[in-house]
């Protein structure tokens, strides 16, 4: 055999040589390896290197990870969302309840609120018509002693003085207890004095009346005028009774 080349001398007793570069069958094939495989480099034109695994038909390269989409929606079992309503329901029930209870907490506040205001209201306006129950009892001595009204210009005037008050409180509510023959009601009527039946007869004889019931106790004389405010006795009247 004919020594290459570049063959060393002593190779050519043993028949071995090595070649100097790639033949030319080496450069029609392409670069290989130690083991004889074609590398990729040499296999893709430019150098490029060649997808890992072979190609299909189909052109998808086997082993080559696929186009990244939205990932598949899980399944969900049928009865879990029935069980997910039901929960939402009962959520949605306690919510509810709960408002309505809340609601119905507000609406009594706000009645007891109002009928605290109302007895407040109520309280303030009987105090001061408390108050004034003395000028009016001041008033009915005066007028008692000018002669009703009927004499002077003083108790004229005093007299008006007295009616107007007493219109404008009874327009308010105040109710006067002063009337004389009717029967005694310890509610509004304050005993303080008792009639003898002699006098009692007398008078009736005077005034034409027709003697009471038997047991009967009546009114005979007003000594002091009760008053009533807003249908609540406010003081009662201080009377004689007879009977």
């Amino acid at each position: 055999m004919t020594p290459g080349p570049g063959a060393a001398p002593g190779d050519r007793g043993s028949g071995k040589w090595a070649p100097a570069g790639p033949t030319a069958g080496d450069r029609a094939t392409g670069d290989r390896d130690a083991g004889g495989r074609r590398s990729d480099a040499a296999a893709w034109p430019g150098g490029r290197r060649g997808p890992a695994g072979p190609v299909d038909p189909s052109g998808d390269v086997e082993g080559a990870e696929g186009p990244v989409g939205e990932p598949e929606a899980e399944e969900v079992p049928g009865g879990t969302i029935l069980t997910d309503v039901a929960a939402l329901a009962a959520e949605r029930d306690d919510y509810l309840t709960a408002l309505q209870r809340l609601q119905a907490d507000f609406e009594n506040y706000r009645k007891r609120v109002q009928r605290q205001q109302e007895e407040q209201a109520l309280r303030a306006a009987t105090d001061v018509v408390g108050k004034v129950l003395p000028v009016l009892d001041t008033l009915d001595l005066a007028r008692a002693h000018l002669g009703g009204g009927e004499g002077s210009e003083e108790a004229k005037a005093l007299d008006q003085a007295r009616s107007q008050l007493l219109d404008v409180l009874s327009k308010e509510g105040l109710e006067r207890v002063d009337e004389v023959g009717v029967e005694f009601d310890p509610a509004v009527h304050d005993a303080v004095a008792h009639a003898p039946v002699e006098a009692a007869s007398a008078a009736e004889a005077a005034v034409g009346d027709e003697p009471p019931a038997a047991g009967g106790v009546t009114v005979d004389e007003v000594l002091r005028a009760g008053y009533r405010w807003r249908g609540q006795v406010l003081r009662p009247a201080m009377v004689r009774v007879r009977g």
